[in-house]
């Protein structure tokens, strides 16, 4: 790790931070036919869910209270699943800021006719935005990485938060430039 702290740690000192292992967690599911797709795969879609419903217990593990999914980022399919794989939707939380947090997800597939280990078939990056009572968003705790490997998904997060902005930033002038010269969208 490095010898600095992550920025996120330095923001909210009134609220301790939690170390990345504190919400790490697995969900697990058997794919059946109901899961599939015309090609006789499981369906994108099911495999989304899984990933927002894992997603979502770490984000609201990690906050400590209710979190809704703000965005969701290069999901990348990259084998396909099929009827009686056991999927393992493995998800932690890479990087705070003061009311979100971005949490990476790993898909793995446990092929039930193969004694082969688990194979990647999938990944994604969500963000979450913690909410109070009333749904307004309310402040979460720091990350702390613990790993070398949890630092540089640190790191990762925030070139991914940055792009982010700045497209949302880039689009939203295209948008007031288009409607200053009459365009309608």
């Amino acid at each position: 790790m490095t010898d600095q702290a992550p920025a996120a740690q330095t923001e909210t000192p009134d609220i301790p931070g939690k170390p990345t292992s504190a919400s790490r967690t697995t969900l697990s599911h058997i794919m059946t036919h109901n899961d599939t797709n015309l090609l006789g795969t499981v369906h994108g879609g099911v495999i989304m869910k899984l990933v927002d419903d894992a997603a979502g217990a770490v984000a609201g593990r990690h906050s400590g209270g209710p979190a809704v999914t703000a965005s969701m980022d290069e999901m990348a399919f990259l084998e396909p699943v099929r009827v009686g794989d056991l999927v393992h939707v493995k998800a932690q939380v890479n990087w705070t800021g003061r009311t979100s947090m971005e949490v990476g997800v790993r898909v793995l597939a446990e092929r039930w006719n193969e004694s082969a280990p688990a194979t990647q078939v999938g990944s994604a990056y969500l963000v979450f935005a913690a909410v109070d009572a009333d749904g307004k968003p309310r402040r979460v705790p720091p990350v702390i990485p613990e790993t070398e490997r949890d630092e540089r998904r640190y790191q990762e997060a925030q070139i991914r938060r940055t792009h982010r902005l700045a497209r949302r930033r880039a689009i939203m002038e295209l948008r007031e430039k288009r409607a200053a010269e009459g365009f309608e969208d």
